[in-house]
């Protein structure tokens, strides 16, 4: 039997621009299609931010807690497997078309190796086929370079917007307004250059075995869109951001709201932009998620594409299909853009699987608790003849394929972990140097049941502690309620034992015997 694998990961995409209020203003046909021709996963979450950590655990099947790619540019360990590693297990070359900001490990690489000097590296295992690094475009450059666009010297200026004053109000720092279209056409866009050298490639496999997997920048900052993209949805269509009380009153609930709107982050939302979102306005934050939902559904529109050379190539009902995103985005949501938050807006991400094998599948959606750190042991699950292939010792997560037949496995997580590093060893952070916390201090951890979620904070910083049968959007937080205590003390007492539970088993499953090596 042929086996064909796409793994698509969007990267900072919202849950709900597929299923939710945003889903209904601005539809995003292909995958929304995509959901009716196989299972949709609705309570799907990033077990870490932001990307770099998000996309070691997805690759790996592994907390972050485990594999301590902690941050952007934190390598990661030369012993931790990718999917890369199990597909060539299974005979099958994993090629890439973007990138995977995993980070070389600098072991037995001299000082001077470009490799420790960008911290878009390329994941073990994989074969990069198109590099389509954010910070370091290759091909991409050139071929905008070769199509006569005047390419600058500091290539992240090629998101700059064109000068377009009859496309929206709302302005950048330079005057400019936020809906101008970028400086290069919708057919040369980044997304549309990744598709079509995608397909150019897959076209020379159509007969064999082959496993892709695709990665899409898009919709993540800076916020502009080719033309048409960049007006596909008027501001007002939309609806607003998920917000209660004000901005002083947010800042005053938690010192992490605080310290987030204390200094000047995110710099990177557009191109100029001065770094404080406690600044942006209404009519600002209305235009920027405008263009976010035009980005989106160019990414749409190319997944589109993809999916319909599948079918006209007879390989639609040979190829399982993954559609999914590292982590989320904020949007305008408390106020907030970016992905470093414990909200939902940077953790709820979409997942739909295409098991090609499973007809009785399509069209369902499945509301159990699934994680990023399943994906990798569903595609050596999937992909794998040999049962000494499927031990999934190694994984952190559990393959999905079984929930797929209406079986829940005995024992299938109530709740969903999550961590992320608010600190640099580098360069302190405003939340460390703000709170005097070091570097290994300041993070948190958090675990999300159906009816609360817990939010640990170390270096004493106060918890929180959210009612989401009552505050569905994480308004309210009520750690300090003396109410609450007992709930808090429950929820970090399943928060203890889910880390000493999972804690690193690579060799403490073994053990050395008088008749020789036991394994589990």
């Amino acid at each position: 039997m042929t086996n064909k694998v796409l793994l698509i990961v969007l990267d900072q995409f919202r849950a709900d621009c597929l299923n939710g209020m945003l889903a209904d203003a601005a539809p995003l046909p292909n995958m929304q299609s995509l959901m009716q021709e196989g299972t949709t996963f609705t309570q799907h979450y990033t077990v870490t931010t932001p990307c770099g950590p998000s996309r070691a655990s997805l690759l790996t099947g592994l907390y972050a807690m485990n594999h301590r790619s902690v941050r952007n540019g934190t390598p990661l360990a030369r012993q931790h497997l990718t999917i890369g590693h199990h597909m060539r297990k299974a005979g099958i070359e994993p090629m890439l078309f973007g990138y995977t900001d995993v980070s070389a490990d600098p072991h037995g690489l001299h000082s001077n190796d470009p490799d420790l000097k960008n911290y878009e590296g390329l994941a073990p295992g994989f074969a990069e086929i198109v590099r389509m690094r954010f910070d370091a475009p290759g091909s991409w450059a050139g071929y905008l370079k070769a199509n006569g666009y005047p390419v600058p010297d500091d290539y992240q200026d090629v998101y700059k917007p064109k000068l377009d004053k009859t496309t929206a109000t709302a302005t950048y720092p330079d005057g400019s307004p936020i809906r101008s279209p970028a400086m290069y056409a919708a057919e040369d866009s980044d997304t549309a250059y990744l598709t079509n050298r995608t397909l150019q490639e897959l076209s020379a496999l159509e007969s064999q075995n082959w496993f892709a997997l695709l990665t899409y920048i898009r919709p993540h900052p800076p916020l502009v869109a080719p033309s048409p993209f960049n007006t596909m949805y008027s501001p007002d269509s939309l609806p607003a951001p998920k917000t209660a009380g004000s901005l002083d009153e947010l800042r005053a609930s938690h010192s992490f709201f605080d310290t987030f709107f204390g200094a000047p982050s995110h710099h990177g939302l557009f191109r100029g932009f001065n770094g404080r979102l406690d600044q942006l306005n209404e009519e600002q934050i209305a235009e920027l998620r405008a263009v976010y939902l035009g980005l989106a559904f160019e990414v749409d529109h190319h997944i589109g594409r993809v999916i319909d050379y599948l079918k006209s190539s007879n390989q639609y009902d040979d190829t399982l299909i993954i559609v999914t995103a590292d982590h989320g985005e904020m949007l305008g949501d408390h106020r907030m853009w970016g992905k470093g938050t414990p909200l939902n807006g940077s953790l709820h991400i979409p997942l739909i699987i295409r098991d090609p094998q499973q007809p009785n599948s399509f069209g369902q959606q499945i509301s159990a608790f699934t994680e990023s750190i399943d994906i990798a042991p569903t595609l050596v699950d999937w992909v794998s003849t040999d049962a000494a292939n499927k031990s999934f010792d190694s994984f952190n997560g559990s393959s999905l394929l079984p929930l797929m037949t209406g079986a829940t496995p005995e024992n299938w997580r109530s709740y969903v972990f999550a961590e992320a590093e608010l600190g640099d060893p580098h360069q302190a952070t405003h939340y460390q140097t703000t709170l005097n916390l070091s570097a290994a201090q300041a993070n948190f951890a958090l675990l999300k049941t159906h009816e609360h979620k817990y939010v640990h904070f170390n270096g004493a910083v106060p918890p929180m502690l959210f009612n989401l049968t009552d505050d569905p959007n994480e308004f309210k937080n009520l750690a300090s309620d003396s109410e609450s205590a007992q709930q808090l003390s429950r929820l970090s007492s399943i928060m203890l034992d889910h880390r000493m539970t999972h804690a690193n088993h690579s060799l403490s499953n073994f053990k050395l015997t008088c008749e020789g090596l036991f394994t589990r």
